[in-house]
């Protein structure tokens, strides 16, 4: 069973940063494209980035390309999101989960985004 554990989110004033991590186990990250996701309350959930592995690439929705950089380390079976200049905008639980069809969520991190 694939699972993923989240970590790394917390209270940061607008113009910080914080790295996300997320640990799989039951799979590799070398495999498969891999994303990162996030929620804000009462809204869905929504891509945010993801690392594809055959192409060796990476995307990022709009409103966090510059900011945001996603990346692996695929001897740790981690997957990383670095986050710079944070803002209110960016306040959800983040996940990571398998790209573009997602399984079964972890519980997340969340990063909170105020002054």
């Amino acid at each position: 069973q694939v699972q993923f554990v989240e970590s790394g989110g917390g209270l940061v004033q607008p113009g910080g940063s914080l790295r996300l991590s997320c640990v799989v186990s039951g799979s590799s990250v070398s495999r498969y494209a891999m994303g990162w996701y996030r929620q804000a309350p009462g809204e869905q959930r929504e891509w945010v980035a993801v690392v594809i592995i055959k192409e060796r690439t990476t995307d990022y929705r709009d409103s966090v390309k510059g900011r945001f950089t996603i990346f692996r380390d695929n001897a740790k079976n981690t997957v990383y999101l670095q986050m710079e200049n944070l803002q209110p905008a960016d306040t959800a639980t983040y996940y990571c989960n398998e790209w573009p069809r997602p399984i079964d969520w972890g519980q997340g991190t969340q990063v909170t985004v105020s002054s």
